[in-house]
């Protein structure tokens, strides 16, 4: 299983626009093969950016998702956001899960 994890530093006064967008997403990836779930976590302090966290079987799963014409009708709301509303770009992590602490064994 893989982590993908985009850090999205969004201005204060966008973050209700930010948000709403997630709620009201296409969810074009839930039918996604190897997707498993999406996660968009808050940040509760100042100046720290929201995280955007999705969970794949592999990591050819995830690359099939981005090359897909799911993946770009999903992606095309994404100028429903000015550019000002963002602090420079997102950046972008994949991690790979090696240990599972809830079944308390490696992944």
């Amino acid at each position: 299983m893989i982590t993908v994890m985009n850090r999205i530093s969004v201005k204060p006064e966008f973050a209700e626009a930010f948000e709403e967008r997630f709620r009201t997403r296409a969810g074009l990836v839930d039918q996604m093969p190897g997707f498993i779930r999406n996660e968009v976590l808050r940040p509760t302090q100042e100046g720290k950016p929201y995280i955007v966290l999705t969970y794949w079987e592999s990591r050819e799963d995830f690359e099939r998702w981005t090359n897909s014409e799911q993946f770009k009708q999903g992606h095309a709301r994404s100028g429903s956001l000015p550019r000002e509303a963002f602090n420079g770009h997102s950046e972008l992590e994949v991690h790979e899960l090696f240990l599972n602490s809830v079944e308390g064994k490696p992944a």
